[in-house]
């Protein structure tokens, strides 16, 4: 029954892989690229490969800020899926699992199916699945049973999104996988919203750890849930910005090798004495904050006479209590 299971699904890939369905679908163009360019046979049941315990240390430390980052999202993820037969993996630029959140009692299973920690899940080694074909495309998607490519991974749904760093490049993928047959395509689509809600939590945690004396800004953009993030120092000038931010902004990174005002970034072009002036007004807004709104001691903080203040207060309209 196994062999019979085995050399339909592999003719099912054939027929479509030698059609023109690889055009039109993103499935079919992945089965393609496991058959023809990595040279794969769906009917392989050979394991996952896995690194050698140095290999895996060193995947782990050359992302380990993310690692960190992660944990409170990794954790907050599986207590909403793990109850329901799946786990959680947190995968390297490679496709390796370094960080893994899973049932006790559904360890052996995932362990046989070689879901843990130190796997090698890429496209190149196992064909089409969540991990390594998201990591392919850069998109969130499912994976789901007899779309894998390998006969033995069929038993298995995949829910992964990409993860990126705080300088926009693609570091890591995040994957629900399920070890249930009754999975429905219902909770699949739940799962994937909780996969996409909780990469987005991972990549601005991330970012506001890499920078961290920074003010982080949400950007104006239409989707106010992607994730647009803008990190501005102590001068706001612009100093990072995620993928989302910059997708939408049209920051590139040669753009941030150079001073960039906030201003011109979140609300376009203004005049120089726009800023100066709005520069100036903050000043002393915060200066009459800090002193209850007491002229003279703001004055005396800012280091000019009660009448200039006034000068000033009367020149930018600002209101002050006393």
């Amino acid at each position: 029954m196994g062999e019979d299971l085995s050399v339909h699904h592999a003719d099912r890939i054939q027929v479509a892989i030698t059609s023109d369905a690889a055009a039109k679908s993103a499935l079919v163009a992945s089965w393609r690229r496991s058959s023809n360019l990595h040279r794969l046979d769906p009917t392989d049941r050979n394991p996952p490969r896995y690194l050698t315990e140095a290999e895996f240390r060193g995947a782990r430390q050359r992302i380990e800020p993310l690692i960190r980052a992660a944990q409170s999202n990794l954790d907050r993820l599986y207590l909403a899926v793990g109850g329901v037969g799946c786990c959680v993996l947190l995968a390297d630029r490679d496709g390796v699992p370094v960080e893994r959140r899973g049932a006790p009692a559904d360890d052996q299973t995932f362990r046989s199916w070689g879901l843990w920690t130190g796997s090698v899940w890429n496209e190149e080694s196992e064909g089409t699945n969540g991990i390594g074909t998201c990591l392919v495309e850069q998109r969130l998607l499912t994976i789901h049973r007899d779309q894998h490519f390998h006969t033995r991974n069929t038993a298995l749904s995949c829910i992964t999104a990409p993860i990126y760093d705080h300088k926009g490049d693609l570091v890591a993928a995040l994957d629900v996988s399920s070890c249930r047959a009754d999975l429905t395509e219902a909770f699949a689509n739940l799962i994937s919203v909780a996969v996409a809600d909780a990469a987005r939590r991972i990549e601005a945690e991330n970012f506001r750890v890499a920078y961290p004396k920074a003010r982080i800004l949400l950007a104006p953009v239409a989707d106010k849930g992607s994730g647009a993030l803008v990190a501005v120092d102590a001068d706001d000038l612009v100093v990072g910005a995620t993928r989302s931010a910059r997708l939408a902004l049209g920051i590139t990174s040669k753009c941030l090798r150079k001073p960039m005002p906030a201003a011109d970034v979140l609300g376009g072009p203004r005049k120089a004495t726009e800023v100066l002036a709005e520069a100036e007004r903050g000043a002393l807004q915060r200066a009459l904050a800090r002193t209850d709104g007491n002229v003279s001691a703001a004055a005396e903080a800012l280091g000019i006479s009660r009448a200039t203040l006034h000068r000033k207060l009367n020149r930018l309209d600002v209101h002050r209590s006393h």
